[in-house]
Order: structure tokens, then C-alpha cells, then sequence
């Protein structure tokens, strides 16, 4: 089986000590590919970097909306130069964040829009972060239409997952689904149709049940894959074939 991570941060710190060999384990357990999307523009030319030195690793830039406190005019303007010099694959992570409640709406509505204006412009899918604020981003990316994309993490409505499907987005799965307690993303995982799907691990975060209170890694996404099949009462093939397939769609991965 070739599994792709749609989503793992494996250029933060969390990962110095044991890059390399988290890497190795990961392809060993089929792990062909890793999109590993940026939070701040602190962290861009390490993450553009560490993708460089690996043909399997697909960068992807953005400004976090948990992050807004690190973000600045100027980046928007490295931002823009930087899609255009180092063609990165997707804009991300990019979003609005309501679960937390002291980060400005304002604010971070201002970034998403800049932000889906260089995705616009420069024909790139986006990488959405979206906790407690799926109508509000379906209203926004409705207005700022870009080529698709995926919405990392989702745990929003049948409806909600609708909308995203029309306007050309797959919905991540990830360790969540692991779970017992989570039943209803796997009704979620279980009800959408399987080119709507693409597997994650949101590596460092979101760990799979069977390393629960330890760091996540990318090694650990044939858990998600076979959580998502038993959902889904598919053979395991079948389902990294389809959702591998639907990676490489929705982000023209090389």
C-alpha cells in the first residue's frame, strides 16, 4: 500500500532529534509522500529546506490563525514571492479558529482573505485549518474562490462537508477516528463518499489511540487508514488506494 500524510508538521522542533528515522519508519510502513504545511513565516525557509532535501516531502506555506500574534504586513509580501520562486504545493495552514476564544475574529478573518488571494492568484490548492467556524469559512472561500483544497482535521456537518465538495475540497481524516468515543466522525468517515476522503496525522498533534499522551508521527498513518476502512466496512487497499489517489488530485502532487 503507498499512503500519503496530507498533513504533518515534521519541520518542527519536535522532530530534531529523530527526523531522519521517523522518516525511514514511515516509508518502511508505506508512507509515500508527507505534505508538511507551514504555521508562521518564521518557519519557511526550514520547512522549504527540509523539503528540498527530500523528494517525498511536499512543502506547503501559510500563516496559522492560531498564530496571528507572530504575523506581519511583510510576510504577506514573502508570501506572495515565495509561491512564485519556491512553487510550493498548496497555501497552508491557513483558517479561523473559534474554539479559542481570546484570538480576534477580526483579525484572523483578515489573514484567511489575504491569504486565499495569493492562493487565488497563483492557481494553488489551500490547506484549511477550521475549528468552530466551517460557516464562516464556506461563506469566505464562496466570495475568494480558489482551486479547491483540503479541510485538515474535519469534524463538521454531512451538510457542511456537502458545501466544501462543491467547491472542490476533500476533508482530512486522522487519528481522531482511532478512538472509541469519537462515533461520530467515524458516521462521517462512514456516510461521505470515498473520493471526498484523504488520510493526515497532524503529526505532531491529534496521536492515534494506541500512542495516546506521546508525540504523533507519520509512521503511525496505517492506524488511521485501517480506522477509516473498519468505518467504512471497506478492505484497507482499497480505501489507501482511493484516498492516496484523491491526494494527488486535489494537490497536482509531482
Amino acid at each position: 500500500m503507498e499512503l500519503i500524510d496530507t498533513h504533518c508538521h515534521l519541520d518542527l522542533p519536535q522532530f530534531d532529534a529523530d527526523r531522519s528515522a521517523v522518516l525511514a519508519r514511515s516509508r518502511r510502513n508505506g508512507v509515500c509522500g508527507i505534505v508538511v504545511p507551514g504555521i508562521a513565516a518564521g518557519g519557511w525557509p526550514g520547512l522549504l529546506e527540509l523539503c528540498a532535501a527530500h523528494a517525498d516531502l511536499y512543502p506547503a506555506l501559510g500563516m496559522h490563525p492560531v498564530f496571528i500574534g507572530r504575523h506581519r504586513t511583510a510576510h504577506l509580501t514573502q508570501l506572495e514571492q515565495l509561491a512564485k520562486d519556491t512553487k510550493p504545493i498548496a497555501i497552508g495552514e491557513i483558517g479561523l479558529d473559534y474554539y479559542i476564544h481570546d484570538l480576534d475574529r477580526t483579525t484572523q478573518q483578515r489573514w484567511f482573505e489575504a491569504q486565499l488571494e495569493v492562493a487565488r492568484l497563483h492557481a494553488l490548492p489551500v490547506l484549511l485549518h477550521v475549528r468552530k467556524a466551517h460557516d464562516q469559512v464556506l461563506d469566505t472561500l464562496r466570495r475568494i474562490r480558489v482551486v479547491g483544497g483540503i479541510a485538515h482535521a474535519f469534524n463538521g456537518s454531512l451538510e457542511q462537508a456537502g458545501r466544501y465538495l462543491d467547491l472542490g475540497f476533500k476533508l482530512g481524516f486522522g487519528g481522531m477516528l482511532t478512538y472509541q468515543r469519537s462515533t461520530r466522525l467515524r458516521k462521517l468517515g462512514q456516510a461521505l463518499p470515498i473520493d471526498a476522503l484523504v488520510l493526515e496525522t497532524d503529526a505532531p498533534d491529534m496521536t492515534v489511540a494506541s500512542h495516546r499522551g506521546e508525540r504523533n508521527s507519520p509512521e503511525y498513518l496505517p492506524e488511521c487508514l485501517r480506522a477509516l476502512a473498519a468505518a467504512r466496512g471497506e478492505d484497507p487497499e482499497e480505501v489507501a488506494a482511493r484516498t492516496t489517489c484523491n491526494a494527488h488530485r486535489v494537490l497536482a502532487l509531482r
